[in-house]
């Protein structure tokens, strides 16, 4: 349920004035102060030094008011007053921002569009896998997701909200949930002083409870996995700090709020904090009824866990959530198990009220009636002693085991379940787990991150955003599936011998293009986010890998129009690279291609960034049986784009259409881009054949490799920079920021220098200077990154609706390539401006777009790309051990210490054990 009330009504209040709140016929309570704060703007005192660092923060801090600055808040991440307001307001792209010239252009495309959604809306009732007519709104609310990695998520904001739900895979809910909240209660011999909801919401339901927490004494720290809120509470003496773990670790699904209440005062107090949570999300899925709660205590190894568990029994995924607290001999939880999120709230209001606990009826609710809510409650309670700190643990668990995907065709069963059974009852063993093993999840992490926040040689901005950004491997729709062997396909899988280990042992993976793209695996997409999976959880890549190899040898004929040629055409077509594995509203994996805007079996890149990856993952692993399995269909694919090359020159050509992951701007005949991939697919296909034994194949490559150098460098190198193509229009002299993406990759594979050069050193390097001065510091100050298209004057090249954005992973993928060409200082420079673009001045953190122009508008928030950041770290790591030996990727552990490059320590364990 949404709260209905903007934001900058919700910020009301003034530290001076206090209100003191006197509930009737309560008894046990003395007056209970409340603060109902106003902007401080006029007598804002000076800040003491050091309460915030402005080059780590900027100005979103700048509104915070208090002194404390947390129990063990680290001092990297992205900070943010609960107070801030963002001053710049962006729209989603829509069709009125296209300009007259490109809106002619792809009238037809908008024609058939129309048609298409009118038909997937309006007949078939369901989602459009891209809505261009209801893109997500602004809304700059957003922090670290709750939820491991494939089984569903749960965003908090950074005020405290819950806000963005995708708990039905790969399909996302936005929407704030006001029952979901926590409350604290203090209390001084024995009468409660101070109670309130710690919200900057104002409600029109449950308006018994105390709403409009003071934000300019609390602030919000995310570094993902984890995120730390501190709440100064005015006249309390006290400082609360609600630390958020995220298990970013395998065949871990739940989520540890660990309270620290430090007391600053010479005074004993009791202090409590409840934690209510309402059954479902209070729209369509909970209308049915048949929602209901009970209470549970599980014991298990000298520990014990109580609390709640939700039973949202809706069809076609049910699941039960629980909501639970860690019993210890300091404190005692109490729960209460059923009341209605629609109402005042005054009974569970006055029942904590009172002393400071709730009354813990036994036995279950009864089930709801149709369109009727319900919402529990499990409090913790603790004494605190002077200057004392005492630690209060919750937990948050799901179990949806079993998931029906839209078509709901097949049954699918999470990864989780070969650990937590198949049954849905496992969500008390699940907070069990996760309260007993959090602070070894929290070694784990410190021991994974350390090495780069030690590193002083990094810049705080960098610090944020490689980690932050992560937050899309588990809020991308992602999925980790167990894999019944009997579902592969026997005759398609014959020449891969290590496909049903690979699947069987470490499961399927899916995550989507973005949450408005919603399209699983994209892989024109993937080949930049992919840095982060083959770094931090390498078998999970090399899953991928093989189900995009298996997709890669099927076809579906299929025929269906494609909205921008209005063409008729197969939907996959045998031995070339889907461009994505399926639609969660349909029956992915099963049904690939959902994207039906181009016929991606005509794109130059899809191929060639398969065998680009294929070898990049071999080199960083070391898997000579992934190699070995991935050999046949390299073959395959080149085979397929060896007939884009129509004059032999050894250089392919584009088809005077977009026909490349650049989907809205054409590309004709040889370009910088697709030819650039194409001559580094070419020469890992010679590198490839020599460790498969294959002279003949090898000398093939290599002699269309050494043509392919020739024609690229004749056509295309213009003494500053690579054209973007061989067209006689006038945007093929424009600067494509994306021009070095070969070379990028090769230096990432150990090539593209010394004997295995494909392109001239020299002028790669001044092509990434020309960009730097062009892309980067010629566009918008040189403080939003760099334009994809600038023309050799220095003005964006408006001749698509792609050429004048900025796309944030492409961004990324530029400074590492910079960094390994020895332009460390431009890379830095270059990815600050994205990061402070989105982060800082447009609060789209954790929903980093793809695009954004230098005005007005961003397009596709939550996007994929962006994980590009991780090549970033791979350059720095190659850059520093350059002269040791090949990296090696131990199985089972992710990226290790090596011979040749860090990061000191894996992220996670991906082995079953």
């Amino acid at each position: 349920m949404g709260t209905g009330v903007p934001a900058s009504e919700q910020i009301s209040c003034a530290k001076e004035d206090t209100q003191v709140y006197c509930p009737e016929g309560t008894a046990g309570t003395k007056d209970v102060q409340v603060t109902d704060c106003k902007s401080p703007e006029d007598n804002r005192p000076q800040k003491e030094t050091g309460c915030c660092n402005p080059e780590d923060s900027g100005q979103l801090m700048a509104s915070y008011e208090g002194k404390a600055m947390g129990y063990q808040v680290p001092p990297f991440g992205w900070r943010i007053c609960l107070a801030h307001e963002f001053t710049e307001k962006r729209k989603p792209f829509q069709a009125n921002n296209v300009s007259l010239r490109n809106m002619i252009k792809h009238i037809g495309m908008g024609l058939r569009y129309l048609q298409w959604w009118y038909r997937k809306t309006q007949v078939e009732k369901k989602t459009p896998f891209i809505d261009m007519i209801n893109s997500v709104p602004l809304r700059q609310i957003y922090g670290c997701p709750l939820g491991g990695i494939g089984g569903g998520t749960i965003t908090r904001g950074w005020r405290g909200q819950f806000c963005r739900w995708q708990l039905n895979p790969g399909m996302y809910q936005h929407r704030t949930v006001i029952a979901d909240q926590f409350t604290v209660c203090l209390r001084r011999e024995g009468q409660t002083v101070y109670q309130q909801v710690l919200s900057l919401e104002r409600p029109s339901v449950l308006r018994s409870w105390n709403w409009g927490l003071c934000g300019y004494f609390a602030f919000y720290h995310a570094l993902y996995p984890r995120a730390w809120t501190v709440y100064q509470l005015p006249g309390q003496n006290v400082t609360l700090t609600c630390r958020q773990i995220t298990p970013i670790l395998p065949h871990d699904y739940q989520e540890v709020f660990v309270w620290d209440v430090e007391n600053e005062g010479d005074e004993a107090l009791d202090v409590s904090i409840m934690f209510s949570m309402r059954n479902g999300l209070g729209g369509g899925d909970d209308a049915p009824g048949g929602l209901w709660n009970e209470p549970f205590c599980l014991e298990h190894g000298g520990e014990t866990v109580q609390g709640l568990l939700l039973h949202h029994p809706t069809l076609p995924n049910p699941y039960t959530m629980a909501v639970a607290a860690r019993v210890t001999a300091d404190t005692t939880v109490t729960h209460i198990t059923a009341f209605d999120p629609d109402s005042t709230g005054q009974q569970v209001w006055q029942d904590l009220l009172q002393d400071g606990q709730l009354d813990s009826p036994a036995g279950q609710s009864t089930p709801t009636q149709k369109g009727v809510g319900i919402a529990g409650a499990v409090c913790v309670s603790s004494k605190l002693e002077p200057r004392g700190q005492c630690r209060l643990e919750f937990s948050l668990a799901w179990d949806m085991p079993r998931i029906l995907f839209g078509a709901k065709g097949q049954v699918h069963y999470r990864r989780y379940t070969r650990f937590f059974g198949q049954d849905g009852d496992a969500a008390p063993a699940l907070s069990h787990y996760a309260l007993c093993r959090y602070t070894e999840w929290e070694e784990r992490i410190s021991a994974w991150q350390s090495p780069v926040l030690d590193d002083r040689s990094l810049p705080a901005w960098y610090k944020s955003a490689l980690f932050n950004e992560l937050y899309f491997l588990a809020d991308g729709g992602t999925v980790w599936l167990e894999v019944r062997e009997d579902s592969l396909p026997e005759e398609l899988g014959r020449n891969m011998c290590h496909l049903c280990p690979t699947l069987r042992d470490y499961g399927r993976f899916g995550y989507l293009e973005g949450q408005e793209y919603r399209m699983y695996n994209t892989y024109d997409v993937h080949f930049y986010a992919s840095f982060a999976l083959i770094m931090l959880w390498p078998k999970l890549e090399l899953s991928l890998q093989y189900d995009m190899a298996l997709a890669t040898l099927r076809e579906d004929l299929t025929r269906r129009r494609y909205l921008m040629s209005g063409v008729m055409a197969p939907v996959k077509r045998r031995n070339v690279i889907p461009h994505d594995i399926g639609d969660p509203d349909d029956e992915p994996w099963l049904r690939v291609n959902a994207y039906l805007i181009h016929d991606t079996a005509d794109w130059k890149d899809l191929n060639l960034k398969f065998v680009l990856q294929v070898y990049r993952d071999y080199y960083l692993t070391g898997d000579q049986n992934f190699l070995k399995d991935m050999w046949p269909v390299c073959l395959a694919v080149m085979e397929s784009e060896m007939k884009f090359d129509k004059d032999h020159d050894g250089l392919i050509e584009n088809g005077g259409y977009a026909d490349q992951t650049y989907d809205g701007w054409v590309t004709t005949g040889p370009s910088a881009y697709c030819g650039g991939l194409w001559l580094a697919a070419v020469a890992v296909m010679v590198q490839m054949a020599a460790l498969c034994g294959a002279q003949d194949i090898q000398d093939k490559f290599s002699s269309i490799l050494h043509r392919g150098q020739e024609a690229y460098e004749r056509l295309l190198w213009n003494g500053r920079y690579y054209n973007y193509d061989s067209s006689s229009q006038p945007q093929s002299r424009s600067v494509m920021s994306d021009q070095c993406a070969g070379q990028w990759f090769l230096k990432a594979c150990g090539l593209g220098e010394g004997e295995t050069e494909v392109f001239p050193t020299p002028h790669v390097v001044r092509a990434l200077q020309t960009i730097f001065e062009l892309n980067v510091q010629a566009f918008a100050g040189g403080a939003m990154g760099a334009v994809n298209g600038m023309q050799p004057h220095g003005v964006p090249d408006k001749s698509s609706v792609q050429s004048d954005e900025v796309w944030v992973g492409v961004v990324y993928g530029l400074a590492a390539t910079m960094i390994q060409e020895g332009l460390t200082w431009e890379g830095f420079q270059t990815a600050e401006g994205c990061y402070r673009t989105v982060w800082e001045r447009l609060g789209l953190a954790f929903q980093t777009p793809e695009a954004y122009c230098q005005q007005r508008v961003f397009r596709s928030l939550a996007y994929m790309r962006p994980l590009s950041i991780w090549a970033m770290q791979l350059a720095l790591q190659q850059q520093q051990h350059k002269k040791d030996s090949r990296p090696k990727v131990e199985q089972g552990t992710g990226l290790r210490t090596g011979p040749m490059f860090g990061p000191k320590e894996a992220m996670a364990n991906v082995s079953p054990e």
